[in-house]
């Protein structure tokens, strides 16, 4: 049980010395700097990977969805997300909300 414990503190001193470094350097950084819009696009990719082999090969309950239901409720989330000024949340709703209808009517 002991170990347990030292493992503990020791993830939690890693873990908060890394944020007290980054607090310490973030002044310091260029946000318009060509390695932070290298940072950021390299995000975006990675973000935008994920979320489409969520819909083209999605593992788990999701599989079980046909293609044309992950699409359109892909479709639904963008044009919601525009439709509301940019709204992450009301676009994710709208297009979980979507998943879940047709599902629920066995289409």
């Amino acid at each position: 049980m002991a170990s347990a414990w030292w493992f503990l503190l020791v993830g939690a001193v890693v873990t908060y010395a890394w944020r007290a470094a980054g607090v310490a350097l973030s002044g310091r950084i260029d946000p318009n700097s060509k390695l932070m819009r290298w940072i950021a696009a390299v995000a975006y990719a990675l973000l935008a990977g994920l979320i489409a082999r969520l819909i083209v090969a999605p593992q788990g309950s999701l599989a079980e969805t046909a293609l044309w239901m992950r699409l359109s409720a892909a479709g639904i989330a963008i044009l919601v997300y525009f439709l509301c000024r940019r709204s992450i949340t009301l676009g994710v709703t709208a297009g979980a909300a979507w998943l879940i209808a047709v599902n629920w009517l066995g289409f």
